[in-house]
């Protein structure tokens, strides 16, 4: 009798919590995906990061968040050493530590930023980080020479100029 005095408390406490009000959503008005292409394009606006497409009248390219000149040339420039990580949404190539074979007690590590969508000298900024191993065999930072980074800048411009003259043709 107390066990069925004791369910019958829990069964109404519990059923005394759920509520029997309805509450009314007002309909969604934000835009709806456009079905037509599957929702698929730019992310996050018009403005912002593109996923493929076509090329439209005007634009350079729509297939990158930067410039995809600038991009191949500085992948292209740096191809003898390993890319520790590459974000062509970003425009952030960073290498790993390379030692050139006649040299094995130094290394460098190079970052390049692309920070326009178009090709210019100034959508274009790199660093680079010298290091060379002491007896002990500990690495020491070393200075890069300003014309070194300067060098390394224009040949990428370069090499991204021939990219677009020669899809330009």
């Amino acid at each position: 009798m107390k066990r069925n005095l004791f369910l019958t408390l829990i069964s109404v406490s519990l059923l005394s919590a759920c509520s029997s009000d309805y509450i009314y959503e007002e309909p969604r008005t934000e835009p709806r995906i456009d079905r037509k292409n599957n929702g698929m394009g730019k992310l996050l606006g018009e403005e912002t990061l593109v996923f493929g497409g076509s090329k439209k009248r005007g634009q350079e390219d729509t297939g990158l968040g930067v410039n995809s000149y600038l991009w191949r040339a500085s992948l292209d420039t740096v191809s003898f050493m390993p890319i520790a990580s590459a974000d062509p949404f970003g425009g952030v190539i960073i290498t790993d530590w390379y030692s050139p074979p006649q040299s094995p007690q130094e290394r460098l590590k190079i970052n390049i930023f692309i920070l326009d969508r178009q090709l210019r000298s100034d959508g274009l900024k790199v660093s680079v980080f010298r290091q060379d191993r002491d007896a002990s065999g500990h690495w020491t930072d070393l200075p890069v020479d300003p014309q070194t980074i300067t060098d390394l800048e224009n040949a990428i411009l370069t090499r991204a100029r021939h990219f677009r003259s020669t899809a330009i043709k």
